[in-house]
């Protein structure tokens, strides 16, 4: 059986860690899972509820010092070993039961890579900031300009990619932090690999509620856009 590898960087999710778990482990696919969590030094608890779960098909991983969502991603793939790899938030704003429909196009041939678009489709979208969805359509299209792709949604968390995409991505990332999400998306417009795009639901959080990305992290996109699609 081919196996989906479902990597989960994690800082201070103390109150959903445990309930996002549940979901992936509960979500039925055509396929074994391994699960991979990297905690990126989480210091609200997180860190010792993740020491007691460690199982069979769940691996934990532990990072000294805080170093950013993409660290922890680079170091998911390193660790990744399944056919298929997918990146997983810990915050429950992404649904694993979206995990079937990102797989259709890569498990009937037709895709290496499957991003999840939270502004396609008819699933349920939580109503929140207006300025957020313009900063991530503003950067999804700076990033189409740069890469010539039609993506709508080049800042979200669910990118599924093949152990081809996989190996072509994961020895050339530098991005610590959110500028993960161009960086992989510059590497993978210069390859030949098909891309596709799927409508996902999307369940966003407020600030109250955990959030963490804020205008910064906007700005450090803009720059890893531009820095990631001029480097060859």
């Amino acid at each position: 059986m081919q196996t989906l590898s479902i990597i989960i960087p994690v800082y201070n999710e103390k109150n959903t860690i445990t309930e996002l778990l549940k979901r992936v482990q509960q979500v039925s696919i055509p396929l074994k899972k391994e699960i991979i969590i990297i905690d990126d030094y989480s210091t609200d608890g997180t860190r010792e509820i993740l020491k007691g779960l460690e199982k069979e098909d769940i691996k934990v991983l532990l990072q000294e010092k805080n170093g950013g969502k993409g660290k922890a991603v680079k170091r998911g793939f390193q660790e990744s070993t399944g056919d298929f790899t997918i990146i997983q938030d810990a915050d429950l704003e992404y649904d694993p039961e979206d995990y079937l429909g990102l797989l259709e196009p890569v498990l009937n041939g037709k895709a290496n890579v499957v991003f999840g678009s939270r502004f396609i489709g008819d699933k349920p979208h939580r109503v929140l900031y207006f300025w957020h969805s313009i900063g991530n359509k503003v950067l999804t299209l700076l990033s189409n300009i740069f890469t010539n792709l039609n993506l709508t949604d080049m800042e979200t968390c669910y990118k599924l990619l093949d152990r081809k995409a996989l190996n072509l991505v994961k020895d050339k990332l530098s991005a610590d932090r959110f500028g993960i999400e161009p960086e992989i998306t510059a590497i993978l417009s210069r390859s030949k690999l098909s891309i596709y795009e799927v409508g996902i639901s999307y369940s966003g959080r407020t600030y109250a509620e955990g959030k963490k990305i804020g205008w910064k992290d906007g700005v450090s996109a803009i720059y890893h856009i531009i820095k990631c699609n001029l480097r060859k």
